[in-house]
This record gives C-alpha cells, sequence and structure tokens, in this order.
C-alpha cells in the first residue's frame, strides 16, 4: 500500500462568513496541491472539507499521515468522537446535535477506506506544509469577500 503524506488547513473571515480550505498531498517526488472554498461557511466545515478533499483526490486505498493544525478533526477523529455520534444518531454525549455530520459523515467513509494515522501540527508556526495550505485556504476565503 502506497503511503502518502497530507497536509490540511481550513480558514474563515468571520464564523460564519467567506472559507477557504487548502490541501498539500505528496508522495516520494510529486506533490499536488488542491483548494477551494465557500460564500458562507465555518472555520470547522472548512477543515473537514480540505480533510475529505485530499482523501477523495486519492485513487487507492493507502496508507495517509494527515497532518492537520485542526484540534477538532484530529481529536473528532483520533479520540472517536466523530464514530460515537455517528452510532448514536449523530448525537453528542451532551444530548446535543452533533455538528457537520453530513462531513463527519463523508470523512468516516474515507477513513474505512484509507489507513489513516493522525498528526497535530501548530498552526501559524514554523510548518512550511501547514503554512502553504493556511495560505491556499485564506487565498480561497478572499475569493468570496465583498
Amino acid at each position: 500500500m502506497k503511503t502518502v503524506i497530507i497536509y490540511t488547513d481550513g480558514a474563515c473571515s468571520g464564523n460564519p462568513g467567506p472559507g477557504g480550505w487548502g490541501a498539500i498531498l505528496r508522495y516520494g517526488r510529486y506533490k499536488k496541491e488542491l483548494s477551494g472554498g465557500e460564500a458562507q461557511t465555518t472555520n470547522n466545515r472548512m477543515e473537514l472539507t480540505g480533510v475529505i478533499a485530499a482523501l477523495e483526490a486519492l485513487t487507492e486505498p493507502c496508507e495517509v499521515e494527515l497532518w492537520s493544525d485542526s484540534r477538532y478533526v484530529i481529536d473528532g477523529l483520533g479520540k472517536g468522537w466523530a464514530k460515537s455520534w455517528r452510532a448514536k444518531g449523530w448525537v453528542k454525549a451532551d444530548k446535543k446535535p452533533a455538528l457537520n455530520p453530513d462531513l463527519w459523515g463523508r470523512l468516516l467513509d474515507l477513513c474505512e477506506i484509507h489507513t489513516v494515522k493522525l498528526h497535530w501540527v501548530k498552526g501559524h508556526a514554523d510548518n512550511e506544509y501547514n503554512n502553504r495550505c493556511d495560505e491556499l485556504a485564506v487565498m480561497e476565503s478572499r475569493k468570496f469577500q465583498k
């Protein structure tokens, strides 16, 4: 199985507001950048969308080293929260509805195809790939600002 390194980030100007996401996929000497955005969204939706888009870009099951500065994404997957929310009909432990079930559902499905190892990276620090993803996300969000 191929090992792909993925970095992702999301950005939002206002929350909710115009948002963007960026992703970098690395495999050997190959590197691919992806980005997109929405006119009215939240930061967490953009964080999730970046991961989903990167995983959907893979053409076969892969081992993925996923790097994100989003605790929402890393903890939601790594601590099993999202699986628990889905099992309980998208209801959290506090009996409140889980946010973004449409995106979490897609992400959980993709994590059943790929073997995903999660890594948290400090945002806006010295990681060149995380910083580039942030640039891509902000650039996309600006396309929707008035």
